[in-house]
Parts: structure tokens; C-alpha cells; sequence
């Protein structure tokens, strides 16, 4: 991103923000040019009655429409060839990414796969210099992932046991369809993970050898409503205000990772869901505080500027408080994990590719040492 004495930054999706904005759906796909949507969910969303209100409103419309909600909490390699087949036998569509982090990654995967039908999930290396994918609108029903600001998915390839990253740059969202009704009411839990996860990207963006001016700006803006709203939220989960303003936070904080990059929060987090199956906003609380002490001294500027943006003198410990408000820090033995798996996790982590991001990079015995820690 960065040339010889400049920066040159992408453009990114378009926005629509705000309550109800989602009844204007149908305009959406319009918009690109279709008048038929693959809609890419769970069945959480599906039993919530939000993929019924998302339906009833295109085909008020006349956009014909598939449903697939064949989608993980974990989306794997299996599922995403799985919706890719169903994808291409439903035909020349847009497609509309519904739910949390898992139907994002999962539908860009999809989208992907569509434009690459001789190609498997499994190839997810080899796929960034493929065949353009089709268009997605991305509808996030939580408030923290970001997956609607960029073109990549993170999922699991179950037989590797490991993270692996597809994504294009045609399969980045063209519209990023942004409404806090839809995450009224969700779960004090959710909200937290979520929201963990929000905060984090704005943490680790700030800090991550990637970053710039751009991202910094997306960051701190992002870390200053997460912080401030995320309590509220959790607290009282039909607070509009504070959904709209969480929501807008976790957006900002996508915007910013996209360009930055993450680090070994995401590295530590990654290995512990692909080896425990925790959820992932609990498994970067669960080293959220300690890699930051590890990274206390190389990140002690971007460690300022996040307790400025959160209006404290100590980061590390805000970090702290805010876990404990919203009840989400576990230890990992809580989380099941092992000691026996700890040194693979390390190795994972190691391995990862956010982890070399990081501003202190780490070895794999102080990677297994900071899970000891934790443990």
C-alpha cells in the first residue's frame, strides 16, 4: 500500500447506515445489476426470524431468492464447497452475506468459489491471483467482526487443523448494509464476544507494523465508541443508541485492520478456536491483557493513543476492566484446552500469518510460555 514517499489506500465498500436502512434492500441489489440473491446465513438467524425478514423484503420486491444457512459458528473448507455447489446451481446472482463473522467469511468463500468452479476451499492459498467472484452485499447482524469492510475470509481447514485465509479482491463487499435494529436485542454474551473482537482490531491495528495514518484514524475513532458504548450495550441489549454506535465502532474498526493487519491477539485467538472450538471473541479475551504486557515496550506509543482514545491513563488495565464489565476472560482450561495441546497451539500461532504483523514478534517457546500464563 505504501510507495516510494506516499500511501496509496483502496477504496472500500459503500455504506448504508442506519435503523431500517435494511427495508432498502431491494434498491441494493438493483444497484449491481441483479434481480436474484443467494443468501448466505445460519440457522441461529434463521430460527431468530431475521433471515424471514430479510426474504420477505426482496421478494416484496420480486428478487428471487435462495436461502443457505448451512453455516458454523466455524465455517470450514467442507461447508464452503458445500454452499459453492448449491451457489452455482441457483445461478447468476448477487450474493447477500447475512449474520455474524462465520456467513461473511463463509459467503465471500462461496462467492469465490462460484467464479472458480475447477477450484475447492481447500485451495484457499492459491486463490488470491483467481477468477473475480460474485458481487456480495454484507449484512452484519453483530457488532464486531468487520468482515464487511474486506475481501478475505478466515476458515478452518478441518483436516489441516489450521486457519487458512480465501479471499479476492472482487469478492470485498460493494455494499455494506449497516443496521443496529437487527442486533437488538442479541444476547449480553454475543455482544461481548463481539465486542471484544471490535476492540481488539482497533488495539491491534494501532499497534500492528502495518499501520498508517489511514488505519490509525479508523483505529482510534474505533477504539473511542467501542470502549464507550460496548458497557452500555451489554448492559441493556434494546438501547438503539447504543447498538447504532457500537455497530459504527466495530465498521471503523474493520476499516482499519483492512488496511493494517492484525496481530499475535489474532494469532493466539485463531490457534485456540481451531483447537478447542472456542467461539473467537473469547478466545482473544482470553489473551487480550497478557500480549499486550508482551508487547508492552515495541507498542508503547500505540498502547498511548488507544488510552487517550479511551480517555484513561492505562490501556492495559482499561483492557482489564472492560473484560471483567462484560464477564467474558476465561482461562483456557476452561475453554478445553490441554497442557498437551498447548505447545501445537504455539506452533500454530507461530505459523499464523497475522502473528508476524505483531510488533514484538514472538518465538514459539514465549508463545507457549504466554499460554502457560493464561492456562
Amino acid at each position: 500500500m505504501s510507495g516510494a514517499g506516499g500511501l496509496s489506500i483502496e477504496p472500500t465498500a459503500r455504506v448504508e447506515f442506519g435503523p431500517g436502512v435494511v427495508r432498502r434492500l431491494p434498491e441494493f441489489v438493483a444497484d449491481l445489476g441483479f434481480t436474484r440473491a443467494f443468501v448466505v446465513t445460519d440457522r441461529g438467524l434463521r430460527a431468530a426470524g431475521i433471515v424471514d425478514r430479510v426474504v420477505k423484503i426482496l421478494d416484496a420486491a420480486g428478487v428471487e431468492t435462495a436461502v443457505h444457512d448451512d453455516i458454523s459458528p466455524n465455517p470450514s473448507t467442507v461447508e464452503i464447497d458445500r454452499g459453492a455447489a448449491r451457489a452455482r446451481a441457483f445461478g447468476s446472482a448477487v450474493i447477500i452475506a447475512l449474520g455474524g463473522g462465520s456467513p461473511l467469511d463463509a459467503a465471500k468463500g462461496i462467492s469465490l468459489l462460484v467464479g472458480n468452479p475447477e477450484s475447492a476451499a481447500a485451495d484457499a492459498d492459491n486463490l488470491w491471483g483467481a477468477e473475480p467472484g460474485l458481487p456480495l452485499i454484507a449484512i452484519p447482524t453483530t457488532s464486531g467482526t468487520g468482515a464487511e469492510t474486506n475481501g478475505f475470509g478466515v476458515i478452518e481447514d478441518t483436516h489441516a487443523r489450521r486457519k487458512v485465509y480465501i479471499g479476492h479482491s472482487s469478492v470485498q463487499p460493494r455494499i455494506a448494509v449497516l443496521d443496529p435494529e437487527l442486533v437488538l436485542g442479541l444476547p449480553a454474551r454475543v455482544t461481548a464476544a463481539t465486542g471484544i473482537d471490535a476492540l481488539v482490531h482497533g488495539v491491534e491495528s494501532l499497534a500492528s507494523r502495518g499501520a498508517n495514518a489511514f488505519s490509525q484514524a479508523y483505529a482510534t475513532q474505533a477504539v473511542t465508541l467501542v470502549s464507550h458504548w460496548l458497557p452500555v450495550a451489554y448492559r441493556d441489549g434494546s438501547d438503539l443508541e447504543a447498538r447504532s454506535q457500537l455497530m459504527l465502532g466495530a465498521h471503523l474498526a474493520g476499516r482499519a485492520l483492512t488496511i493494517s493487519g492484525l496481530g499475535l491477539v489474532h494469532g493466539m485467538g485463531h490457534a485456540l478456536t481451531a483447537h478447542t472450538g472456542t467461539p473467537h471473541g473469547i478466545a482473544l479475551a482470553a489473551v487480550f491483557e497478557e500480549v499486550m504486557q508482551f508487547s508492552l515496550v515495541e507498542a508503547a506509543d500505540a498502547y498511548a493513543e488507544a488510552a487517550r482514545a479511551m480517555q484513561v491513563a492505562d490501556a492495559i488495565g482499561a483492557v482489564r476492566e472492560l473484560c471483567g464489565v462484560v464477564e467474558i476472560k476465561r482461562p483456557l482450561r476452561e475453554l478445553g484446552a490441554t497442557t498437551e495441546l498447548l505447545p501445537a497451539m504455539a506452533a500454530a500461532t507461530v505459523a499464523d500469518a497475522v502473528t508476524k504483523n505483531s510488533p514484538r514478534l514472538p518465538s514459539e517457546p514465549e508463545v507457549l510460555e504466554l499460554l502457560r500464563e493464561v492456562y
